[in-house]
């Protein structure tokens, strides 16, 4: 029983020991150092099947929030489309469904950006003007980009063709119009 307790305390403290930052690698270390310098990303939309909604969604870590800038364009006219990040950066399905379900780490409730509370991924909604474009702006603080709070990067980013009413389980938007997936952005261009 001695042999076993001694055994058993020796995996605790090599354990604790393996785990702790003070032992990773200088090849470990660069690698953390590597993704907590990204602050930018970048998500290419493009259409779903028999769909014209395309653009770019830029991605900007400032602290604890994220800005989010939509530059959209081949949306209804004068309506409100749903934009969500979803789980999976699978753009291979031609109606965006690889995309999986909204990105949820925490296991909220769906809500709208003013709920504290929500997925990850809701991001609200896009008004189209009158040419079906839109410039869309809001900062979050559930997501980072390759922090530990909720990491978007290589998650997939759905624009949907209706309003997100708020509605649970995922707010009644309808399909995918479009799908990209968030990476690395080049911030040198």
């Amino acid at each position: 029983m001695k042999t076993l307790t001694t055994l058993l305390a020796s995996l605790a403290i090599t354990s604790v020991y393996l785990t702790s930052p003070a032992s990773l690698s200088a090849a470990d270390t660069a690698h953390v150092n590597a993704w907590t310098s990204v602050t930018q990303a970048v998500a290419v939309l493009h259409p779903t099947a028999g769909n014209k909604c395309h653009g770019q969604i830029r991605f900007t870590q400032d602290g604890d929030s994220v800005k989010v800038i939509a530059l959209i364009e081949g949306l209804t006219p004068g309506q409100k489309h749903a934009i969500h990040i979803h789980q999976f950066g699978d753009s291979s399905a031609a109606d965006g469904m690889s995309a999986g379900g909204h990105y949820n780490p925490e296991g909220h409730q769906h809500g709208l950006p003013a709920t504290e509370q929500r997925h990850a991924g809701d991001l609200g909604n896009l008004q189209a003007d009158n040419d079906g474009k839109v410039k869309y702006e809001v900062t979050v603080k559930n997501i980072s980009i390759a922090g530990t709070k909720n990491p978007i990067i290589g998650r997939g980013v759905i624009v949907h063709a209706k309003a997100d009413d708020g509605g649970q389980p995922v707010g009644n938007a309808g399909a995918r119009i479009a799908c990209g997936v968030i990476g690395v952005a080049n911030v040198a261009k």
